[in-house]
């Protein structure tokens, strides 16, 4: 008898999961309401459907708002502070413009590829995207070759490290639902994004390039190879500003294992390592080699500063209601009904964690949207499952949510307009590409885990 009233109340917290998920993602793709306003009304539905009372409902609300956005938008601003020096400098085209004289012409694709990962790391999408579309069609108009066979690799890097790399804001996101370890969600996001990419990028990039045409966005005019902007700061002053929170992070990691607790060593290289003291460092150095030392006054660089922060406003709430979304899915009991079910049909939590992600991208066109409901969903799940890879369960996450972009995600418009597409041709190449790199990742993940 209890069994199966245990049964049935497990079942009734699975509908109104269900429920909840179907009305965040008819909210934000058939009603078109912001996925702020859309995870703030799926979480008190959630919490109403339930039966928690009101008290309880407000205080998860802010509680999981509070708890996500006290890491994640601190992370999220410094890295968007980092993107804009690094742009602004012209630090972005000397990357790009040195791998492109290195690799030389024939190896053109690779060093694409390579320019977007690195370039890509600090920056969002969007803005790695409008940075080095005009970068691509110089570089396709001198090799002589396809632009989709230069755009493929470009949109491949930029997407891979975007779903998979910290400080992006799906993975850092996912790292503090999961309680996961920043270094080393950084070294196993790239050995992962890389491979994934490669295959996505050159080697479909040469396939996609012989059945589609891209044509070039008219009005478009870039410097030729090896041109550009003689203040520019040096590559290595470039590399070393940007890579400095990734070796900090990843040698704190490296210091957890080798070190032991107590040590004085251990104690400067943690407080280094933290993600935000990491981030932190970098911007004030960019504010040197990317600023004062280039000869931008103190007034131009707040200014700079200033610019960065905008465009996050949203993406900071969205992330916020997401954790508020989760923190309710943990106090209505969801979590562990889910737990239960994903138990008995015996699916592995990272294969759960990719479907979950996926789901949710397809359905609303938003990776953040997919990475806040997934790791909401997932999270209360890893108590089950004590021996899992947590850092694989955020590359899982992230994997999902780059799954099948479609019309309903505004970077299929964005590549649709900028390559000069068709809807057909951009479901060809671009949504195509994204399943081909979710996918592989997803492969590498499995294989990953069979190592760690």
């Amino acid at each position: 008898m209890r069994s199966l009233f245990a049964v049935s109340s497990d079942a009734r917290l699975l509908l109104d999961a269900a429920a909840a998920v179907t009305l965040l993602i008819v909210g934000i793709s058939r009603f078109k309401i912001h996925a702020f306003l859309a995870l703030l009304l799926a979480s008190l539905f959630v919490g109403m459907v339930a039966g928690l009372p009101a008290t309880d409902i407000l205080s998860s609300l802010q509680k999981g708002f509070g708890d996500v956005l006290s890491f994640v938008a601190i992370v999220i601003g410094l890295g968007a502070m980092l993107g804009r020096m690094l742009i602004d400098s012209g630090g972005a085209d000397r990357i790009a413009l040195t791998f492109i004289e290195k690799f030389g012409i024939p190896r053109i694709q690779w060093a694409m590829l390579l320019a977007a990962c690195v370039i890509g790391i600090p920056l969002f999408f969007e803005v790695g995207f409008v940075l080095m579309v005009p970068l691509a069609l110089i570089v396709a108009a001198r090799a002589k070759v396809p632009y989709l066979k230069i755009g493929m690799p470009l949109l491949a890097g930029l997407s891979a490290v975007h779903g998979l790399v910290p400080p992006h804001p799906g993975p850092v996101l996912a790292i503090q639902a999961f309680g996961a370890d920043m270094g080393k969600t950084i070294v196993y996001g790239l050995i992962v994004a890389v491979p994934a990419a490669i295959i996505a990028g050159p080697m479909f990039g040469t396939l996609a390039s012989g059945w589609v045409s891209a044509r070039a966005p008219a009005g478009v005019e870039v410097p030729g190879i090896g041109a550009g902007d003689s203040q520019a700061p040096a590559i290595g002053i470039v590399l070393t500003t940007l890579l400095l929170p990734v070796a900090l992070m990843i040698s704190k990691s490296v210091a957890d294992v080798t070190l032991l607790q107590g040590n004085s060593g251990r104690t400067v290289v943690d407080l280094l390592g933290n993600p935000i003291v990491s981030l932190l460092l970098a911007v004030l150095l960019s504010l040197r080699t990317f600023g004062t030392e280039r000869g931008i006054g103190s007034k131009q660089i707040l200014t700079q500063i200033d610019a960065s922060l905008r465009p996050i406003g949203s993406i900071i709430l969205i992330i916020g209601a997401g954790g508020s979304f989760k923190q309710m899915l943990i106090a209505t009991g969801i979590g562990q009904a889910v737990g239960h079910l994903a138990m008995s049909a015996h699916i592995p939590i990272i294969i759960l964690a990719w479907v979950v992600a996926a789901t949710v991208r397809i359905a609303t066109g938003s990776a953040t949207v997919a990475v806040v409901t997934g790791s909401g969903i997932v999270a209360p799940l890893v108590a089950f499952y004590p021996g899992v890879n947590r850092e694989l369960l955020v590359l899982a996450t992230g994997a999902g949510s780059l799954m099948l972009s479609h019309v309903n995600d505004a970077g299929f418009w964005l590549v649709k307009e900028y390559f000069k597409l068709t809807i057909a041709e951009t479901f060809k190449t671009w949504t195509l590409m994204e399943c081909i790199l979710s996918v592989g990742s997803l492969i590498f993940i499995s294989l990953l885990s069979f190592i760690l």
